[in-house]
């Protein structure tokens, strides 16, 4: 049967608090309405409609041009969600619904099926979700009672209708409703569920938007390795911590082996090149210079890049110095030099290798980036 799909994504965004409608929100390198353009196009409708801000037509219009639909039509939203969805379904002409909002982004194409075979039986079906916590009904801050838990569900989108029977509907209210199935209730239309699914989140606060980011947006890993044999002279640093009982490791810098390992590491993750790219021996500044001052630069290139660290590891690889003495200290001062949890391990190489007879200090740092908040 011949399906429509409006996707409304006028919303203004106030409660999310970046500035720009809410279907703008940028998630792994895509705003939220590419994200649910990926999603219906994979349920692939006969015709998509897009509910845009007034100010966004010609550009969602561009936007979804390049997803291919059969069918597209792109209106301005309302005033209310209730007008916006008047405005979508008047350029409706599927005998089938489905009304989604921008703000479900990741709803799975599995679901808009569903909702539509569901139909069938319905002039309205909706996506549902149990509810796991215990509900309490609250009047002027004091319970007054618990809400049976198993009668409720929580709602979702795409919610779908017969066509016909939406327009009625619509036509018929004075009222604003928060959905449309309630407002189908309201008039007495049967309205179904079938089962949602916990990927459709709806982003609304900022708090909505750094789950999303953590569950969809992008994650970035980073490799990085170092080694600097002893000196005959100075105090060493490794892991920009003093350790006076040993010689200082030679380089350019202060041959600290694993904050070295620790910058490749972050710069590799974010694709921004390495160490001697950024702060190479051609660079007289950084002569003799502590391993803190090469983080705290990779740390700046990454927050530029709208990037920040989730957590390093690092594994030493060395006879000496004993680290394990020293690991809770060791990990404490990282962890606080990079703001994100750094873990430190450590190894010898069994008597194999430069490393074997203590000539020299080895580390290999990995670390996770995602998107800043």
């Amino acid at each position: 049967m011949f399906t429509s799909v409006v996707l409304v994504a006028a919303g203004k965004g106030e409660r999310l608090g970046l500035g720009v409608p809410k279907a703008e929100a940028v998630i792994g390198g895509k705003t939220l309405f590419e994200h649910a353009l990926q999603t219906i196009k994979a349920f692939d409708p006969a015709q998509l409609v897009v509910v845009a801000p007034a100010s966004l037509v010609e550009n969602y219009r561009q936007i979804a041009t390049g997803f291919s639909f059969q069918s597209l039509e792109v209106v301005a939203g309302g005033e209310t969600r209730q007008d916006s969805v008047s405005n979508g379904l008047s350029k409706a002409t599927g005998e089938l619904v489905l009304v989604h909002d921008a703000a479900r982004a990741f709803m799975p194409s599995e679901v808009f099926t569903s909702v539509t075979k569901a139909l069938t039986g319905y002039d309205c079906v909706i996506p549902a979700l149990p509810v796991t916590d215990t509900l309490k009904s609250v009047a002027d801050g004091e319970v007054s009672g618990t809400v049976d838990r198993s009668t409720t569900v929580r709602s979702q989108t795409p919610q779908g209708f017969k066509t016909a029977a939406l327009r009625a509907a619509l036509t018929q209210t004075n009222s604003n409703f928060t959905d449309e199935a309630a407002l189908m209730e309201s008039q007495g239309f049967k309205v179904g569920t079938v089962l949602g699914s916990e990927l459709g989140l709806k982003v609304t606060t900022p708090q909505d938007l750094e789950w999303a980011k953590l569950r969809f947006g992008i994650a970035r890993t980073g490799i990085g390795t170092d080694a600097h044999r002893f000196s005959e002279a100075g105090t060493l640093t490794l892991g920009c911590i003093s350790w006076p009982e040993h010689l200082a490791l030679e380089g350019h810098s202060d041959g600290d082996s694993v904050a070295h390992a620790i910058v490749d590491s972050l710069l590799g993750a974010a694709g921004l090149g390495d160490i001697g790219s950024n702060f190479g021996v051609d660079r007289p500044e950084y002569s003799g210079a502590a391993g803190k001052v090469f983080i705290k630069g990779a740390l700046e290139l990454i927050k530029q890049a709208g990037l920040e660290v989730v957590n390093v590891s690092v594994q030493v690889i060395a006879d000496k110095p004993k680290i394990g003495p020293r690991r809770g200290e060791l990990e404490a001062a990282l962890s606080e030099l990079v703001g994100a949890p750094v873990s430190v391990l450590a190894t010898t190489t069994d008597g194999l290798g430069f490393l074997a007879d203590a000539r020299g200090v080895a580390a290999v740092a990995t670390a996770l980036l995602r998107e800043r908040s």
